[in-house]
């Protein structure tokens, strides 16, 4: 089974690419190593939550976060997409470098990462498990919770 399949069973579409908003690549290639530029947890109406992660009244929540990050991650492969053709070329998720916009007292940016790093490991198996950094900032781009990158290994097919 492909790993858009795998991903659509799951419940997770790989969307269509989003064009970038400034002077920047959404991914970029060199040889057989990939990256995804950072992508913020976009669906059809827009952003799908705006905030902070934290226990503080008006907070986003970090389950929330975590569904964020899970759809930042399926953006950032459809970037991926467009510079490696399908997603099976992909040999290996290399490292996913996670960003959180947390509330100051809030330290639970790993397990917000990890609902995106599950993904991974159920979408590509064994290949799957990366290297991550899961980092705690003051803003993101249109106030966004979380902001997730990829690197990744392709196969070189000739």
């Amino acid at each position: 089974m492909s790993v858009e399949s795998r991903l659509a069973e799951l419940g997770f579409p790989v969307p269509a690419a989003r064009p970038p908003v400034g002077a920047y690549l959404p991914a970029s290639r060199a040889g057989t190593i990939a990256m995804s530029s950072g992508q913020l947890p976009m669906g059809p109406e827009g952003i799908l939550a705006t905030g902070k992660v934290g226990s503080a009244p008006g907070s986003v929540d970090p389950e929330t976060a975590g569904q964020c990050a899970v759809q930042a991650t399926l953006i950032a492969l459809a970037a991926l997409r467009t510079v490696v053709g399908e997603l099976d070329r992909i040999d290996r998720i290399m490292k996913l470098t996670g960003y959180v916009a947390s509330d100051p007292d809030f330290t639970g940016q790993p397990g917000v990462i990890d609902h995106a790093s599950r993904l991974l490991v159920e979408a590509f198996g064994e290949p799957g498990r990366h290297a991550r950094a899961a980092l705690g900032v003051a803003v993101l781009p249109l106030n966004s919770p979380v902001e997730v990158e990829l690197t990744v290994s392709v196969r070189d097919d000739g």
